[in-house]
This record gives structure tokens, C-alpha cells and sequence, in this order.
């Protein structure tokens, strides 16, 4: 087969790969209907995570099971399967708490190598979840996007306490802080305030429930929340970004007793001790646990209550996966789609 790999800092090569089998007998193997590009791909693409010696990519995946292995019992050859970034047993203590993401048997980095024909799904049972039928093509991005970006947007909503009467804002407008807004609309928020500076993004924003949106940034973006809530600040704040202005612009946004969720990868955040003690913010996040959530988003996705495939923006066909990474890393486009 064919499948992605990273050389290095903006060296992305689609080149013949061993076909993946099955090594452990909780594995599947699936042939992918659709993957994508991640916001996540773009810190070792950019050379801000270093890469020491060529790297499988992709983590994003939807597809039809082609062969499972002798101990897996609920995922049979033939379905259409969803499954999450992180494979998990779905059974451990961990699991039943709802971070399949922690798991006990979690293995980091898998399922890896996504960008590509076929891949290798670890703990089946735990990880994979399949659709009623075959999906139709419309469906399938969106059902591609609660494999991570909307899983990880609805896990960033669900941790800041996004609901009813709520005030939410989100920081960061990527696919993640998008499917966000999504989410925190789906978690009945009364207001939705996106903070974006790009006219496109700024429009799906408010196609997918923000009410409002702030162009300002950093000290300035505080100011203009505060600003529109009677000087308190949100009852919740997405962070969706993964950078030290990203989260401290959250936590000053937030209110005292407020929640912030975060869910960008973060890289090189410090947060005073002395300004957090006195916030009396929340704060969780972590790597989102997706497979709690796909089961509903699912649900939602196939009864067309939602449309988070409109996300993606560029469609490519995997051989031209390199464009995909250089569009994202330009901010030309949210979210790359790749048809095998």
C-alpha cells in the first residue's frame, strides 16, 4: 500500500509502505474511506516537534473492516467503523469513568499511519464504533471529523461546562475551536462569543452557533470579553490553540468560578502560580476522550442533526497529501480532506 510519512520539518512524502497485518488478536485492519490532515500534524510539520527519523502519519480515520483478529468479538469484516486517536479497551475503570484517552491499556501514538490505504486498529472492541449501514459519501466527512476535531471540540465544551444559560468562549479557530462552537450550541450555551481574525472562518463560526465574534487578541481580547459581560467575564472558555497566549487569554477571560477547557496540544505554557491561585478559574483538559463521545456524535451526525464535515474546506486525493499540510500550515484552508 501507499501511505504518508514525515521526513522532517515540511518534508511529507507519499511512498510504498508494508501492508498492515494483524499482530495482536484484539487488532483490525481497515481500508480507509476517508482521512485527514490534523492541526496537531502541523508541530512536528513545522519542526517544532522534532523528528528524529521518518514518522507514520495520520490518526484521523474512517473505513470499512477488511480483517479482524481471533479475540475480537463486536467489530466484524464489512462494517463502516469510526474509531477514535487513542486506542482504548473501553473496559478498564479508566474507560467506564470516561477517559478512554487514559486508558490502562492506552497506547500512545496509536492508531498511527491513518494517511494512507489501509491501517492497523489496536483494541478493536474498545476503539472502533460502527455505523447502523455503509453511510452514504455525503455523511462520510462528517463522520470523519468525530474521529478527533469534533470529538476533541465536543470534549472542550463538555469540560468548560458548556450548557444552558451559559456564556461560552472560544479561543482559537481552527476545526477544533469550530466544532467547538458546535458542540457548546449542541450543549445549549446561550451565547457563543468566537474570537477570530479570518472572514471565512468567522462565517462558519456563526453558521455552526456563535453569536458573536471578537477580532482582538491577547490583553486586548480579555478586555473586549470582559466588555460583553458586564465586566465578569465567560462562564466558560475553549482553548483550542495550545500556546501560551491561547491559555492565558482563556484563564483571563474566564470569571471567577468559571471553566476552562482546554484541548490545544500544549507547547511551552507557563501559567503563574500567583494569578492562577487568585482567578479561581477551572481549569481541565488533556487529550480528548473521544471514543466516550462517538457513540452520540454518531448518532447526531446519521440523523443529519449536524454537519461537521463542513469543516473541511480543501479536498485532495491522498497522493497529494504534502499540499494538504502546506494549505493548513498557510491557514489557506481549516482542514485538509484526503480521498485514498
Amino acid at each position: 500500500m501507499k501511505g504518508t510519512m514525515l521526513y522532517g520539518a515540511r518534508d511529507v512524502r507519499f511512498e510504498e509502505r508494508p501492508d498492515p497485518t494483524i499482530i495482536e488478536p484484539t487488532d483490525a485492519i481497515i481500508k480507509l474511506s476517508a482521512a485527514c490532515v490534523c492541526g496537531s500534524d502541523l508541530w512536528p510539520y513545522r519542526g517544532i516537534d522534532a523528528v528524529k527519523q521518518p514518522v507514520a502519519m495520520g490518526h484521523e480515520y474512517v473505513g470499512i473492516v477488511q480483517e479482524v483478529g481471533s479475540e475480537v468479538k463486536n467489530i466484524k469484516p464489512g462494517q463502516f467503523v469510526v474509531g477514535s486517536f487513542f486506542a482504548s479497551d473501553n473496559t478498564c475503570e479508566i474507560c467506564r469513568s470516561g477517559y478512554q484517552s487514559s486508558c490502562v491499556q492506552r497506547q500512545p501514538g496509536a492508531p498511527t499511519g491513518a494517511q494512507a490505504e489501509y491501517a492497523r486498529i489496536p483494541l478493536a472492541d474498545g476503539t472502533l464504533v460502527a455505523t447502523p449501514e455503509l453511510p452514504s459519501d455525503d455523511l462520510i466527512p462528517s463522520l470523519l471529523s468525530a474521529s478527533d476535531v469534533l470529538g476533541t471540540g465536543w470534549f472542550g465544551a463538555a469540560a468548560a461546562e458548556a450548557g444552558p444559560g451559559k456564556t461560552v468562549a472560544v479561543v482559537g479557530d481552527g476545526a477544533v475551536g469550530l466544532l467547538a462552537i458546535l458542540s457548546a450550541k449542541q450543549m445549549g450555551a446561550e451565547r457563543i462569543i468566537a474570537m477570530s481574525r479570518n472572514k471565512d472562518r468567522q462565517k462558519l463560526a456563526l453558521e455552526f452557533g456563535a453569536t458573536e465574534i471578537v477580532t482582538e487578541r491577547g490583553d486586548e481580547g480579555v478586555a473586549r470579553i470582559k466588555d460583553l459581560t458586564n465586566g465578569l467575564g465567560a462562564h466558560s472558555v475553549v482553548e483550542a490553540v495550545g500556546t501560551q497566549e491561547a491559555m492565558m487569554q482563556s484563564i483571563r477571560a474566564a470569571r471567577p468560578g468559571g471553566h476552562v477547557g482546554f484541548v490545544g496540544v500544549l507547547h511551552g505554557v507557563e501559567i503563574e502560580g500567583w494569578e492562577y491561585f487568585f482567578s479561581h478559574v477551572h481549569l481541565h483538559g488533556g487529550p480528548a476522550p473521544v471514543r466516550n463521545y462517538l457513540p452520540h456524535l454518531i448518532d447526531l451526525i446519521w440523523n443529519r442533526k449536524i454537519n461537521p464535515g463542513k469543516v473541511f474546506d480543501l479536498t485532495l486525493p491522498l497522493a497529494r497529501v504534502a499540499e494538504g499540510y502546506k494549505a493548513m500550515d498557510e491557514r489557506s484552508a481549516i482542514k485538509a480532506l484526503l480521498i485514498p
